[in-house]
């Protein structure tokens, strides 16, 4: 194999457009179809980026005899003499921050078709009751009700094909470890880079939900038509579950960088809470789900039974402070 096929092969095995690999190597997608196509080669210092990214070797890349097989580089599990400690090379981290990139994207569109699931429904059963098109409630909802499986369907197909990637690297969400010699300053100087960026996609999103409630109270005060309500709060959905998407997609990443500082959520006494409280958090919201899951089916009030989650995250949030003022970390 010569290089162009090589970056084929590793790109396509990691799931990645030209587009993703570009960003990843900061060069443009042209760049990359022209290395593919044999068309040019990267310089020396792509090529050490790229066996980072792709977790291979330089000699794997640059000889062609070597075959993918001989020249992986899975992640072990290194120690230091005399430490029970999991040791994070500066390679196991490049990967880690690479994957999350191109993951948590897909995840956050995951999360985004669930919360806005319910919006077709919603529309459809306003649009029947209030006599705007002529279809009974039953058609209406048949039709909202195959919009809400078919996005909850595309979100489990992404939750299950994508979420695997990241296991091998739950470990460092979950245990301590080390850093070996500078994988600190690498996460420090890519954390600041992005903090900008990180800040924009918090305020966007935080305003997002904030004010996405306005033209709902709004409505509601001037006594408007019913379905010009409904319209708001369908509204509000699709704002909270896009302001969800950037807390996930752009936020996401900027903690990955917190989870190697280990910082905040993720310094070991944090660490230690959260694995005792997982319980906890997994039962409720399992709970809160049937909660809605029953009550919109019996009420068939879907326009507001939105409200449960709504006020479920708000009493999540008191459950979990009061939860972690009472357990203490091993």
């Amino acid at each position: 194999m010569i290089l162009a096929d090589k970056i084929i092969n590793e790109r396509k095995k990691n799931g990645w457009s030209q587009e993703e690999l570009a960003d990843m190597l900061d060069v443009s997608r042209q760049s990359v179809s022209k290395w593919e196509g044999a068309q040019s080669v990267p310089d020396l210092q792509k090529i050490l980026k790229m066996a980072e990214i792709f977790s291979v070797s330089t000699d794997y890349l640059l000889k062609d005899e070597i075959e993918p097989d001989n020249t992986s580089l899975p992640i072990v599990e290194s120690r230091e003499p005399g430490s029970s400690l999991r040791r994070v090379s500066m390679e196991e981290a490049t990967e880690y921050i690479a994957t999350k990139k191109q993951i948590l994207p897909k995840i956050a569109l995951g999360v985004f078709l669930c919360i806005s699931c319910p919006v077709m429904l919603i529309l459809m059963a306003g649009l029947s009751e209030s006599g705007l098109v002529n279809m009974s409630e039953n058609v209406a909802v048949a039709i909202g009700l195959i919009f809400l499986f078919a996005q909850i369907g595309w979100a489990m197909f992404i939750f299950v094909t994508k979420s695997g990637k990241l296991s091998r690297f739950e470990f460092l969400e979950q245990e301590n470890f080390e850093t070996e010699y500078g994988v600190d300053g690498m996460v420090k100087e890519r954390m600041a880079s992005e903090e900008d960026v990180n800040t924009r996609a918090l305020t966007t999103g935080v305003l997002m939900c904030v004010l996405g409630c306005v033209p709902l109270v709004i409505c509601s005060v001037m006594e408007m038509a019913p379905f010009i309500i409904i319209c708001m709060v369908c509204l509000l959905l699709l704002l909270v579950a896009t302001a969800v998407y950037l807390f996930i997609a752009i936020c996401g990443v900027h903690g990955s960088y917190k989870v190697l500082l280990k910082e905040g959520d993720y310094s070991p006494e944090n660490k230690a809470k959260s694995r005792k409280l997982e319980p906890l958090s997994r039962i409720y919201w399992l709970f809160i789900t049937v909660l809605f899951l029953a009550v919109s089916f019996i009420t068939k009030r879907w326009d507001l039974t939105w409200i449960i989650w709504a006020v479920s995250g708000v009493l999540f949030a008191l459950i979990r402070v009061i939860a972690e003022s009472l357990v203490k970390a091993d």
